[in-house]
């Protein structure tokens, strides 16, 4: 009989005090009282829809993402877990997330999401230079950002993630490299660590800042490696770094191609379904973006179901499996695709050939990390193969 991949929960909360310019995400401003019960009221009902394909599976992650999800009373995130917990099953070790902005939280806050069950923040940090944290429209300062780690520590957390950008408006390689000693400084467990990429639709496109050269940047990476490292930061996916056994349950289990149901405006789900004939289906789900409207629609209008087609599988599994450095055992591409291993023989063949593939395992060499876009495009249907330049991934 066919496995069926681990299940985890993502819950959406679209909502900021102030958009950044450099985001992408489905994230929008909001002045006076969020509406908080309503809310509530429509990821129950994301969540009754989306039971069919949990098919009673353990929970192994809830993730709190947004938007600024730590603009949510703690009495509301009780309330979100609990019904989570009532409809379905709570694996004894849950990881627990909620992404949390520096300038939103205080420290009755923080030891009110504890007390609810979060087990894991992840503070959106960026930098602690008041000028780089101005230039990336942040409402909160170098000095908030160190009072909220003290802050989460002294609630109970003990697993804290810090989000950290460089490559920022002007920043040097001194600075961005001070910005990271400061992180290690703080002793937290886990790091996001990535470049600040120019996104389509988004204020710092329409006028894009002045960024620093080539030089700089490959400059920050290595030695903010070499820096990582020798705290004892290991890092495990392109821009994630981790104190052992600390890495991101919930991200894992994105990379290693498992089930999420997806909750809130915007969100994405993917649950895999055993099919009659004992293979594998594998669907993605979509919710209504627009806060408003999603907030408005009725049950069962608000969701798009779509089976993920074979030929798109291949890329959809290797675009995250290879974002990990040790990339997966090739027997997890047949369990978790449903595909045989023979079906990308022939990329995986040539791509070991060029020297950007390991020989025994779906794992990139450094050379293959380094140009991550042109391998996973390999993998793509034929029909939509992009122009094969190799792109260099620095994210």
């Amino acid at each position: 009989m066919t496995v069926l991949p681990p299940l985890a929960v993502y819950v959406h909360v679209p909502w900021c005090v102030r958009k950044c310019p450099y985001c992408d995400f489905n994230s929008h401003a909001y002045s006076g009282e969020l509406p908080e019960a309503q809310w509530l009221e429509r990821i129950k009902d994301d969540l009754l829809e989306a039971l069919a394909g949990s098919s009673g599976r353990p929970i192994v992650s809830v993730f709190f993402g947004g938007g600024t999800p730590s603009l949510l009373s703690p009495a509301t995130v009780v309330a979100t877990l609990e019904l989570l917990a009532n409809h379905l099953k709570l694996a004894n070790d849950v990881e627990i997330t909620l992404e949390a902005n520096p300038g939103t939280v205080d420290a009755a806050r923080f030891r009110g999401f504890r007390a609810a069950g979060v087990n894991r923040l992840s503070l959106g940090v960026q930098s602690f230079s008041d000028r780089a944290l101005a230039a990336l429209g942040r409402i909160h300062g170098g000095d908030e950002a160190r009072t909220a780690v003290a802050a989460a520590r002294s609630a109970g957390f003990e697993r804290i993630n810090l989000d950290l950008m460089h490559g920022l408006p002007g920043q040097t390689s001194a600075e961005a490299l001070a910005d990271l000693a400061q992180a290690i400084a703080l002793g937290v467990d886990h790091l996001s660590w990535y470049q600040l990429t120019i996104e389509a639709n988004t204020e710092f496109h329409a006028r894009p800042p002045r960024l620093p050269e080539e030089a700089v940047l490959a400059e920050i990476e290595n030695r903010g490696s070499e820096q990582l490292a020798a705290a004892g930061f290991e890092r495990y996916e392109v821009s994630a770094w981790a104190k052992p056994d600390q890495s991101c349950r919930h991200n894992l289990n994105y990379w290693t191609f498992g089930d999420y149901l997806g909750l809130g405006p915007g969100a994405h789900g993917k649950c895999s379904r055993r099919t009659a004939d004992g293979g594998l289906e594998v669907v993605r789900t979509r919710h209504t973006r627009s806060p408003r409207d999603w907030l408005r629609s009725r049950p069962g209008a608000r969701a798009r179901r779509e089976p993920v087609a074979p030929a798109m599988l291949p890329e959809e599994f290797m675009l995250n499996a290879l974002r990990l450095i040790d990339g997966v055992e090739a027997s997890l591409f047949e369990a978790r695709t449903g595909l045989p291993l023979a079906a990308i023989e022939a990329e995986l063949a040539a791509l070991r050939e060029e020297g950007l593939l390991q020989p025994d395992r779906l794992a990139t060499t450094d050379l293959g990390l380094r140009f991550l876009d042109r391998v996973v495009s390999r993998f793509l249907d034929p029909a939509e193969q992009p122009d094969s330049r190799m792109i260099q991934t620095r994210r």
